[in-house]
């Protein structure tokens, strides 16, 4: 990463003492984001391994369907975003890291960092796609002396081996359509938002896990975080109070506006939770990773006193409590709900175990330290009840105490993903993952989010309300939308298509002036075209001109320039 030097602003913002109105306009976003192959000769995006088109993809190679994918992707991410100048994601694919169940899918993230540059927070850092959209240019352009990335933006890299090296995510394969038919497949085009979106702005500059800001000073993305805990915002922690904060378990919330505003349409109301009612000493709210077997949690939820199942142990030995064999203390289960440790079998063979003995629900206690606990997968459309797994900490203190009770529900006062005020949660899990705390959504987020840190299937190609938060966060930090990319935000533009740089040309005359831009978002063009569409005669257009032309002189043009556009509104033919 690097700092800048405070630059000038790209355009003259000059407010002049006349009022516009505003022309109506369509809407119509505008970046370029083009993808530069990163590849060797035969690899990557280069590889010439034959492949049939599907999805909408109409390459028939490996290496012609990956480029159209990240293109697409691109091209979905440039017709949300606003910015005058190209951003480039150098891009590669590479063997990453990959076993049988689990496997690194890609990454990206902004090559360069700036602060102080024209639009920005001063003090604040900007990844480079970020901070060019707001100085209006771009920073580092190709060809820049000393850069060995030739001007991209993004890095962004993606694992090769799926699909192509036996014992990698077995039984599964990129999808390179970009219809989002993807099956059983890992849709490439969804990976490809997620990972572009962390070099766009979805990314803290907080190192982990020291909890100090990596380059002095925060980033615009840790300008949003708050901590419910300690009810401080990161910017006013210390380091090590960050350090703590960014493994506190689902305690870390975002307080941009557009987020906060998008939470209602997007995330729906119902939190899972563990409500301990007795003892006392354990009363309280307790996070829970929800099953995908067995009954949703519901409101008002399942009650009842919580015991310990046992069961035998498969060897031989003594009775165990992971429920993977029948419940051998049934009668005190029957009707309880049932704790049990996790281990030595599926979660979906425990919970038809404890099921068997007549449990009502079922508690997973963790068996290694972390928090917030994750959710459980299986499969067995014979489970009936409700089950949920708890942290190893909070799982040990319910089995510990006497005549525990507790409530299986879903909080609906809350959203899923939100805090008790309505905030997005960032995902904060203990212990901490260098790659994924604080610069995703929690994994709670329902409807899932193409921001958390794991790929769900039920996603959409959408970065916006009502399926996702992304682009509320993108305006958060900065991406503010400018359909005529000319540096006024739309919603105090005055003309929201403006026609900028060059000279004055009414009609078909050149006046030779050139075309000022204003701090209203209007240029001198867009001002004389105005006063054509609201005139009625060719007499009120000049009139109008010469009125506007009158209070431009002195200060910003010189009467020879007044006197050559007016001479050009004469000669045209308007209305």
């Amino acid at each position: 990463m690097r700092a800048s030097s405070l630059r000038n602003t790209l355009f003259s913002l000059v407010a002049v003492g006349v009022a516009f109105a505003a022309i109506p306009s369509q809407a119509s976003a505008n970046a370029t984001i083009v993808i530069v192959n990163n590849d060797s000769p035969g690899e990557g995006f280069n590889d010439p391994t034959p492949r049939a088109p599907i999805g909408g993809n109409p390459g028939t190679t490996v290496g012609q369907q990956r480029l159209n994918a990240f293109q697409h992707a691109a091209n979905v991410w440039g017709a949300t975003l606003d910015s005058a100048a190209t951003i480039r994601i150098l891009a590669s694919f590479d063997p990453l890291t990959c076993t049988a169940t689990s496997a690194v899918l890609g990454s990206a993230g902004a090559i360069y960092g700036w602060s102080n540059t024209p639009g920005a927070i001063p003090g604040v850092w900007y990844g480079e796609a970020l901070a060019n959209k707001l100085a209006g240019f771009d920073l580092n352009p190709p060809g820049t002396p000393g850069d060995p990335y030739n001007g991209a933006d993004i890095i962004a890299r993606f694992n090769s081996s799926i699909g192509t090296v036996p014992g990698c995510l077995t039984g599964s394969d990129w999808y390179y359509g970009i219809d989002n038919n993807h099956g059983a497949n890992t849709d490439l085009v969804t990976v490809l938002l997620h990972e572009f979106g962390h070099g766009l702005g979805f990314s803290s500059f907080v190192s982990r896990p020291s909890g100090a800001y990596i380059f002095g000073a925060p980033g615009v993305y840790d300008l949003y975080l708050h901590d419910d805990k300690t009810n401080k915002d990161w910017t006013a922690m210390t380091d090590a109070e960050r350090a703590l904060s960014m493994k506190n378990g689902r305690q870390v919330a975002w307080t941009g506006p557009n987020v906060t505003a998008g939470v209602p349409s997007v995330l729906s109301l119902g939190t899972p939770l563990l409500r301990i009612n007795a003892p006392a000493g354990l009363a309280g709210i307790y996070p829970v990773g929800t099953a995908s077997f067995g009954a949703a949690l519901g409101s008002p939820g399942v009650t009842g006193d919580i015991v310990v199942a046992t069961d035998a142990a498969t060897a031989g030995g003594p009775s165990t409590t992971d429920a993977c064999t029948a419940i051998t203390n049934a009668a005190a289960v029957a009707g309880k709900i049932a704790i049990v440790d996790r281990g030595a079998c599926g979660f979906a063979l425990k919970a038809k175990n404890v099921q068997n003995a007549g449990a009502i629900a079922m508690l997973v206690a963790d068996n290694a330290a972390g928090s917030p606990p994750a959710g459980m997968s299986g499969v067995d459309p014979t489970v009936v009840i409700p089950s949920v797994r708890l942290s190893q900490s909070d799982g040990a203190a319910i089995k510990a105490a006497v005549g525990p009770n507790g409530t299986l529900a879903l909080d609906l006062s809350v959203y899923a993903g939100a805090d008790a005020a309505g905030r997005a949660l960032v995902y904060t899990p203990d212990p901490v993952a260098s790659g994924s705390n604080v610069s995703h959504w929690d994994t709670i987020a329902f409807r899932n989010q193409l921001m958390e840190p794991a790929i769900n299937g039920d996603l959409t190609h959408s970065l916006q309300a009502p399926e996702d938060l992304t682009l509320a966060e993108m305006r958060d930090v900065g991406w503010y939308p400018d359909q005529d990319v000319d540096g006024v935000p739309d919603g105090s533009d005055q003309c929201a298509n403006s026609v900028l740089g060059g000279t004055v040309v009414i009609a078909s005359c050149d006046s030779g002036v050139p075309n000022t831009f204003f701090s209203n978002g209007c240029s001198i063009v867009d001002v004389v075209n105005q006063c054509g569409a609201s005139a009625a005669t060719h007499d009120d257009f000049t009139g109008c001109v010469t009125h506007f032309t009158n209070a431009l002189k002195g200060g910003l043009i010189s009467n020879k320039q007044k006197a050559s556009i007016q001479r050009c509104a004469a000669k045209a033919s308007i209305p």
